[in-house]
């Protein structure tokens, strides 16, 4: 390379310039070492790039995750559909080509697609199987969560009169509130 000048990129993407006489570039944030001071034309770059931007930036999902058993069923039929799509691609072609894999391709693909109908129905109530065993948590209005609100609460109501009837039976009243002397 000799004495031309040559463009190095570094690790966190600051481009630097150098000459070819075994110069090393300095890193923005790196102490310099003695002996090597960073060349202007490299300082005026990095000074662009101190605002450097990232590609994209990672963003929580909004959405959870579908369940385990309804993406089964969701990657199922995606599969079963493009098989679909492309056994009437190869019917539709076989067809215009005159070719005598036209019949059968159609009668696959006629097939195909009520396997594929039943594919997507599938996903939908395996979904709502789903819904229905493990309640619909995610919605303030789930009829799922108000009902186990409501056991709950009948559950406090019993465990609270079995305790005040234990109590009751523990002191030796039993069953009497008050105790009369007469």
């Amino acid at each position: 390379m000799g004495t031309a000048e040559r463009q190095e990129t570094l690790e966190d993407g600051v481009t630097a310039r150098s000459t070819g006489d075994g110069e090393a570039p300095a890193r923005s944030g790196a102490p310099k070492a003695a002996g090597f001071e960073r060349p202007r034309a490299a300082r005026a770059t990095a000074e662009q790039q101190e605002y450097y931007r990232p590609l994209w930036i990672e963003e929580p999902a909004r959405r959870r995750r579908l369940p385990d058993p309804v993406r089964t069923a969701a990657v199922r039929a995606v599969l079963i559909i493009a098989v679909t799509l492309i056994q009437a691609t190869v019917a539709f072609l076989c067809t215009m080509a005159g070719s005598w894999l036209a019949f059968p391709m159609v009668i696959s693909s006629v097939v195909s697609t009520v396997v594929a109908t039943w594919g997507v129905l599938d996903v939908w109530v395996t979904r709502q199987m789903w819904n229905q065993r493990n309640g619909v948590v995610s919605e303030p209005s789930s009829t799922a969560r108000a009902l186990r609100r409501e056991r709950r609460r009948a559950q406090r109501q019993a465990k609270a009169t079995r305790r005040a009837q234990e109590r009751i039976a523990r002191k030796g009243g039993a069953g009497q509130l008050s105790q009369s002397h007469s």
